[in-house]
Protein backbone atom coordinates (compact mmCIF):
# COMPACT_ATOMS: atom_id res chain seq x y z
CA UNK A 1 0.00 0.00 0.00
CA UNK A 2 1.46 3.54 -1.33
CA UNK A 3 1.16 6.22 1.56
CA UNK A 4 1.28 9.73 0.40
CA UNK A 5 4.45 12.11 1.11
CA UNK A 6 4.53 14.24 4.19
CA UNK A 7 3.86 17.90 3.23
CA UNK A 8 6.44 20.39 4.74
CA UNK A 9 4.28 21.36 7.42
CA UNK A 10 3.77 18.05 8.48
CA UNK A 11 7.28 17.32 8.41
CA UNK A 12 8.41 20.31 10.40
CA UNK A 13 5.43 19.72 12.85
CA UNK A 14 6.44 16.31 13.69
CA UNK A 15 6.97 16.04 17.69
CA UNK A 16 10.35 15.53 19.59
CA UNK A 17 12.32 16.81 22.67
CA UNK A 18 13.55 19.46 20.04
CA UNK A 19 11.19 20.28 18.06
CA UNK A 20 9.59 24.16 16.48
CA UNK A 21 13.17 25.42 18.10
CA UNK A 22 13.47 27.37 14.67
CA UNK A 23 11.64 30.18 12.55
CA UNK A 24 11.12 28.81 8.80
CA UNK A 25 14.46 30.18 7.04
CA UNK A 26 13.35 33.45 4.90
CA UNK A 27 13.07 31.68 1.35
CA UNK A 28 10.69 28.86 3.05
CA UNK A 29 7.78 31.59 3.78
CA UNK A 30 6.16 31.44 0.14
CA UNK A 31 5.81 27.66 0.28
CA UNK A 32 4.59 27.85 3.98
CA UNK A 33 2.88 29.41 6.12
CA UNK A 34 4.39 30.09 9.19
CA UNK A 35 1.32 31.37 11.40
CA UNK A 36 0.11 27.74 11.07
CA UNK A 37 2.88 26.34 12.46
CA UNK A 38 4.04 26.26 16.08
CA UNK A 39 7.37 27.74 16.69
CA UNK A 40 8.95 28.82 19.78
CA UNK A 41 11.82 30.81 18.12
CA UNK A 42 15.27 30.82 19.80
CA UNK A 43 16.09 34.18 18.03
CA UNK A 44 17.62 32.83 14.86
CA UNK A 45 17.35 35.47 12.51
CA UNK A 46 19.00 38.22 15.35
CA UNK A 47 22.29 35.45 15.53
CA UNK A 48 22.02 35.18 11.89
CA UNK A 49 22.25 38.75 11.26
CA UNK A 50 25.65 38.94 13.59
CA UNK A 51 26.96 36.13 12.08
CA UNK A 52 26.64 37.52 8.77
CA UNK A 53 27.74 40.67 9.39
CA UNK A 54 30.97 39.61 10.19
CA UNK A 55 31.34 36.11 8.50
CA UNK A 56 29.92 36.09 4.97
CA UNK A 57 29.73 32.77 3.58
CA UNK A 58 29.81 32.80 -0.23
CA UNK A 59 31.89 30.28 -1.68
CA UNK A 60 32.34 28.52 1.49
CA UNK A 61 32.08 25.22 2.70
CA UNK A 62 30.07 24.59 5.63
CA UNK A 63 28.74 22.16 8.64
CA UNK A 64 25.83 23.16 10.56
CA UNK A 65 25.68 20.34 13.41
CA UNK A 66 22.26 19.74 15.42
CA UNK A 67 20.76 21.82 12.05
CA UNK A 68 17.39 21.14 13.38
CA UNK A 69 15.08 22.28 11.03
CA UNK A 70 17.69 24.02 9.15
CA UNK A 71 17.24 27.64 9.43
CA UNK A 72 20.82 28.42 9.67
CA UNK A 73 21.36 25.68 6.20
CA UNK A 74 18.89 26.95 4.48
CA UNK A 75 19.57 30.60 5.12
CA UNK A 76 23.25 30.16 3.89
CA UNK A 77 22.77 27.52 1.23
CA UNK A 78 20.64 30.36 0.00
CA UNK A 79 23.26 32.99 0.32
CA UNK A 80 25.36 31.55 -1.76
CA UNK A 81 27.53 28.75 0.49
CA UNK A 82 29.03 26.38 -2.21
CA UNK A 83 27.91 23.30 0.17
CA UNK A 84 26.33 22.92 3.58
CA UNK A 85 26.81 19.80 5.71
CA UNK A 86 23.47 19.40 7.87
CA UNK A 87 24.03 17.21 10.65
CA UNK A 88 20.82 16.43 12.60
CA UNK A 89 20.40 12.86 15.01
CA UNK A 90 16.52 13.51 14.63
CA UNK A 91 15.62 11.68 11.63
CA UNK A 92 12.04 13.59 11.07
CA UNK A 93 14.27 17.33 10.85
CA UNK A 94 16.74 15.90 8.70
CA UNK A 95 13.65 14.56 6.41
CA UNK A 96 11.76 18.17 7.00
CA UNK A 97 15.71 19.31 5.65
CA UNK A 98 16.26 17.31 2.66
CA UNK A 99 12.61 18.10 1.35
CA UNK A 100 12.56 21.77 1.84
CA UNK A 101 16.36 21.40 -0.11
CA UNK A 102 14.66 20.06 -2.31
CA UNK A 103 11.99 22.44 -2.87
CA UNK A 104 13.82 25.29 -3.26
CA UNK A 105 16.78 24.00 -5.80
CA UNK A 106 18.91 23.65 -2.98
CA UNK A 107 19.74 20.00 -3.25
CA UNK A 108 23.09 20.34 -4.91
CA UNK A 109 24.81 22.04 -1.95
CA UNK A 110 22.77 21.36 0.84
CA UNK A 111 24.18 17.64 2.16
CA UNK A 112 21.84 16.10 4.46
CA UNK A 113 22.95 13.32 7.41
CA UNK A 114 20.33 12.00 10.07
CA UNK A 115 22.99 11.57 12.53
CA UNK A 116 24.71 12.80 15.42
CA UNK A 117 28.37 13.69 14.78
CA UNK A 118 30.99 11.62 16.28
CA UNK A 119 33.17 13.72 17.14
CA UNK A 120 36.08 11.43 18.19
CA UNK A 121 36.60 10.07 14.81
CA UNK A 122 34.82 10.88 11.52
CA UNK A 123 34.25 14.93 11.43
CA UNK A 124 34.83 15.85 7.88
CA UNK A 125 38.11 17.79 7.37
CA UNK A 126 38.72 20.96 5.37
CA UNK A 127 35.18 22.94 6.84
CA UNK A 128 35.40 26.64 6.07
CA UNK A 129 32.78 27.82 8.94
CA UNK A 130 31.27 25.53 11.37
CA UNK A 131 27.86 25.88 12.99
CA UNK A 132 27.70 24.85 16.43
CA UNK A 133 25.27 25.99 18.37
CA UNK A 134 23.71 24.98 21.28
CA UNK A 135 24.56 21.55 21.43
CA UNK A 136 27.82 20.42 23.62
CA UNK A 137 25.83 20.91 26.79
CA UNK A 138 23.72 18.53 26.06
CA UNK A 139 26.78 15.60 25.72
CA UNK A 140 25.39 12.57 28.08
CA UNK A 141 21.90 13.68 27.05
CA UNK A 142 20.81 13.83 23.26
CA UNK A 143 24.37 12.00 22.76
CA UNK A 144 27.55 10.79 24.01
CA UNK A 145 28.15 8.61 27.77
CA UNK A 146 25.18 8.88 29.82
CA UNK A 147 27.76 8.46 32.82
CA UNK A 148 29.47 11.41 32.66
CA UNK A 149 30.24 13.84 35.60
CA UNK A 150 29.66 17.32 35.39
CA UNK A 151 33.19 18.39 35.32
CA UNK A 152 33.82 15.49 32.39
CA UNK A 153 31.17 17.07 30.31
CA UNK A 154 32.60 20.77 30.69
CA UNK A 155 36.24 18.76 29.79
CA UNK A 156 34.63 17.16 27.14
CA UNK A 157 33.09 20.23 25.64
CA UNK A 158 36.98 21.64 25.35
CA UNK A 159 38.17 18.56 24.10
CA UNK A 160 35.43 18.65 21.55
CA UNK A 161 36.20 22.69 20.89
CA UNK A 162 40.16 21.85 20.55
CA UNK A 163 39.69 18.89 17.94
CA UNK A 164 37.80 20.55 15.52
CA UNK A 165 40.10 23.17 15.30
CA UNK A 166 42.03 20.39 13.19
CA UNK A 167 39.17 20.24 10.60
CA UNK A 168 37.30 23.83 10.42
CA UNK A 169 39.06 27.17 9.89
CA UNK A 170 35.94 29.17 11.62
CA UNK A 171 33.31 28.40 14.32
CA UNK A 172 29.96 30.16 14.98
CA UNK A 173 29.80 28.72 18.78
CA UNK A 174 27.12 28.62 21.78
CA UNK A 175 27.13 26.95 24.84
CA UNK A 176 24.04 26.64 27.45
CA UNK A 177 24.75 27.32 30.61
CA UNK A 178 22.86 24.21 32.18
CA UNK A 179 23.94 20.96 31.33
CA UNK A 180 21.70 18.35 29.39
CA UNK A 181 19.64 21.66 29.56
CA UNK A 182 18.58 20.96 32.95
CA UNK A 183 18.82 24.42 35.22
CA UNK A 184 19.17 21.99 38.30
CA UNK A 185 22.32 20.88 36.70
CA UNK A 186 24.59 24.67 35.86
CA UNK A 187 27.57 23.91 34.03
CA UNK A 188 29.00 27.32 35.74
CA UNK A 189 28.72 28.14 39.12
CA UNK A 190 28.15 31.41 38.92
CA UNK A 191 26.00 31.38 35.55
CA UNK A 192 27.64 34.53 34.47
CA UNK A 193 28.64 35.53 30.86
CA UNK A 194 31.93 36.41 32.63
CA UNK A 195 32.90 32.87 33.64
CA UNK A 196 31.47 31.37 30.19
CA UNK A 197 33.92 33.52 28.13
CA UNK A 198 36.80 32.97 30.44
CA UNK A 199 36.08 29.12 30.29
CA UNK A 200 36.17 29.38 26.86
CA UNK A 201 38.56 31.26 25.99
CA UNK A 202 41.27 29.80 28.76
CA UNK A 203 40.03 26.29 27.78
CA UNK A 204 40.85 26.64 24.03
CA UNK A 205 44.07 28.73 23.75
CA UNK A 206 46.26 28.00 21.12
CA UNK A 207 44.21 26.32 19.46
CA UNK A 208 41.01 29.05 18.81
CA UNK A 209 41.40 33.15 18.37
CA UNK A 210 38.05 34.22 19.13
CA UNK A 211 37.34 37.17 16.50
CA UNK A 212 34.22 38.45 18.49
CA UNK A 213 31.54 37.68 20.78
CA UNK A 214 27.73 38.53 19.96
CA UNK A 215 25.82 39.06 23.22
CA UNK A 216 22.22 39.80 22.95
CA UNK A 217 20.32 43.19 23.97
CA UNK A 218 17.18 44.88 24.01
CA UNK A 219 14.05 42.37 25.24
CA UNK A 220 12.86 38.20 25.23
CA UNK A 221 10.78 39.07 22.30
CA UNK A 222 12.82 41.80 20.40
CA UNK A 223 16.60 40.78 20.96
CA UNK A 224 19.19 41.87 18.75
CA UNK A 225 23.46 41.03 18.98
CA UNK A 226 26.42 43.21 19.16
CA UNK A 227 29.48 42.60 20.51
CA UNK A 228 30.83 42.32 23.74
CA UNK A 229 31.24 45.65 25.40
CA UNK A 230 31.59 46.68 29.57
CA UNK A 231 27.73 47.76 29.48
CA UNK A 232 26.41 44.23 28.31
CA UNK A 233 28.52 41.69 29.75
CA UNK A 234 26.58 41.69 32.80
CA UNK A 235 23.91 38.96 33.19
CA UNK A 236 20.37 40.16 32.29
CA UNK A 237 17.89 38.14 33.66
CA UNK A 238 15.00 39.51 31.93
CA UNK A 239 16.03 38.30 28.67
CA UNK A 240 15.86 34.73 30.14
CA UNK A 241 18.61 31.86 29.95
CA UNK A 242 18.76 31.60 26.36
CA UNK A 243 19.56 35.53 25.32
CA UNK A 244 22.18 35.41 27.84
CA UNK A 245 24.60 32.78 26.41
CA UNK A 246 27.25 34.53 24.09
CA UNK A 247 27.50 33.87 20.57
CA UNK A 248 31.11 32.85 19.67
CA UNK A 249 33.07 33.74 16.47
CA UNK A 250 35.90 31.69 16.75
CA UNK A 251 39.08 31.06 14.19
CA UNK A 252 41.62 28.10 14.09
CA UNK A 253 45.36 28.36 14.88
CA UNK A 254 45.98 25.07 14.45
Amino acid sequence: MNHPTPTLAELYSRNSKHSNYQVLARPLRALLAQDQLAISSRHEEARLDYLLARQPVRGLRLADIGGNTGFFTLECASRGAAEVLYFEGNAAHAQFVTAAARELGLEQIVKTEARYVDFQHDFPPAIDLCLLLNVLHHIGDDYGDPGLSRERARQSVLETLNRLAGSCRHMAFQLGFNWKGDRNLPLFDTGTKAEMIAFIRDGTAGRWAIDHIGIATGSATGAAYHDLDDNNVDRDDSLGEFLNRPLFLLRSLA
